[in-house]
């Protein structure tokens, strides 16, 4: 069997430690501040101010409200404290009334006032805000999800308080009251660190199964019980595993983070390393724990590529040091991701670990293109190949007959380089030339591109296009549909037509 010249070997690369995206600038530092048994002083007697008593109370602080007129509200609010006391003072503020607080707040209106009394709080050290004037303040209050000791804050720098609001409205929408009480008992049971585990990895474990456990009984109220079966299970972990490393194979999907599953999320959240290939989108590891380890070891088609042993050889090694790792391939990882060699690694070494699946490129393009690759009129099998070999040509492997079936989808992963051959004995295996034939690249990336022809034409149309990226080939009659606008997917096909069309 002859083959087509193929490029030379690709050029190997180590594994290459890498960063964490770098903080981007902050209009305001998020704190949370603790005022239990704290003096603060609120300037103003109004409504306005009445709110702010009542939130600085529930936060533990003594109010001292100094106001020449008392409102009715806020004399409410003064008789029944959410937590800290309010003290009532009805006379305007002093400056020395600044002395030693914690906190100071001015519902003023009038701007000189407020301007005397961010001053006169400056002047004694305090921290200052005074309402409806951002320019006088030292902090702001954002909105707030309160589901204490789990308390969410939305800040918008002042700029744009309604949109925070909208923003809080909705996170209250998402936010299950039940969070309140597992984030009570996680602060109750946090005092029993020397049950949680005996270091740092084994108590974080422990919070890891907390933490699925609180997501999935939201509403249920954790009990004592809860606590021992979590500590149980822990344990049970640590006995399975006693070197406590761990490896995730973890799909990433074809580039569009909100395209990860909640598991894989989970994963990238609790990884100590994460070893992640070239077409892992920036966007998909922002979503990774900012402490972890990053090592790309990216595989690239006939460019700089780390060697599968290195990179086995690199999650035995990490989770034999206690670590939990997490393999991050675009896509799936059990299709066309060697997804099975690691597997065999990882088992021939006693390592622990677990499959996450991911969305592979063919899903995506399906979704993309809004086309069943199923359709029953038009196909009655899906089938995957890859067009790479380990030599980088064409497998000897296929079955040009199957593929060659007019009733079939057939989806072609890494096909680009060899799709001229492929074409050719396609054809030559009885498949018609105006077989319709589309291209994707950068799959639900903002550079995403479509190309579609027939299986004669779209080798040239590509060759012409000089387009490169992450590319998967799909063909069969399921696409005649998108290119003529019945599937609506016009917009992303260009070059529908060729000759025998």
């Amino acid at each position: 069997m002859t083959h087509e010249p193929i490029e030379p070997p690709s050029p190997l690369r180590a594994p290459r430690p890498t960063r964490a995206k770098r903080m981007e600038a902050l209009a305001v530092l998020p704190v949370f501040y603790k005022l239990a048994g704290r003096r603060a002083v609120l300037a103003g007697g109004g409504e306005g101010a009445a709110w702010k008593a009542e939130l600085l109370s529930a936060a533990g602080a003594d109010v001292d409200v100094y106001a020449g007129e008392i409102s009715g509200q806020m004399r409410e609010v003064a008789e029944a404290p959410p937590a800290g006391g309010i003290r009532l003072i009805e006379r305007d503020w002093q400056s020395d009334d600044l002395a030693g607080a914690a906190i100071a707040v001015g519902a003023i209106t009038d701007a000189q006032e407020g301007l005397a009394f961010a001053d006169a709080a400056r002047a004694h050290g305090v921290p200052v805000n005074v309402i409806d004037r951002p320019e006088l303040c030292q902090f702001q209050f954002g909105s707030i999800v309160n589901r204490s000791p789990l308390v969410v804050a939305i800040s918008t720098d002042g700029s744009a308080p309604v949109f925070g609001q909208a923003i809080r409205s909705r996170i209250e929408a998402w936010l299950p009251e039940g969070f309140k009480l597992w984030a009570q008992a996680a602060k109750a049971w946090r005092s029993q660190a020397g049950r949680l585990g005996a270091t740092v990895a084994e108590r974080r474990r422990f919070w890891e199964l907390f933490t699925q456990t609180a997501l999935n009984r939201a509403e249920t109220p954790p009990t004592a019980q809860d606590l021992e079966d979590l500590i149980t299970q822990a344990a049970r972990e640590r006995e399975g595993n006693p070197g406590g490393g761990f490896v995730y194979l973890v799909g990433a999907g074809p580039g569009d983070p909100e395209l990860l599953t909640l598991r894989a999320v989970r994963a990238l959240r609790s990884a100590d390393v994460i070893l992640y290939d070239d077409l892992v989108s920036d966007a998909v590891m922002e979503f990774a724990r900012r402490e972890a380890r990053r090592i790309l070891v990216g595989k690239t088609g006939y460019g700089p590529s780390c060697k599968q042993t290195q990179i086995n050889a690199l999650m035995v090694e990490l989770a034999g040091q206690g670590n939990r790792v997490v393999r991050l391939k675009s896509g799936d990882p059990m299709i066309f991701g060697r997804g099975g060699e690691e597997v065999d690694v990882l088992r021939s070494a006693g390592v622990a670990f677990e499959v996450i699946p991911g969305i592979s490129a063919v899903q995506a393009a399906a979704a993309s293109l809004n086309v069943s690759l199923t359709h029953r009129d038009h196909a009655k099998r899906l089938q995957l190949v890859t067009g790479h070999s380990r030599e980088g040509r064409l497998p000897d492997t296929l079955d040009w007959q199957a593929l060659a079936d007019q009733h079939a989808t057939t989806a072609v992963y890494m096909a680009q380089r060899t799709l001229g051959e492929l074409s050719q004995k396609l054809i030559a295996s009885g498949m018609p030339p105006a077989t319709p034939a589309v291209a994707t690249f950068n799959l639900t990336r903002a550079d995403a591109r479509t190309i579609a022809g027939t299986i004669a034409t779209l080798p040239g149309l590509l060759q012409n296009d000089g387009i490169n990226g992450p590319c998967l080939v799909l063909i069969g009659e399921v696409f005649r549909a998108a290119t003529s606008g019945q599937a609506h997917a016009t917009d992303l096909l260009v070059n529908p037509g060729g000759p025998g069309d």
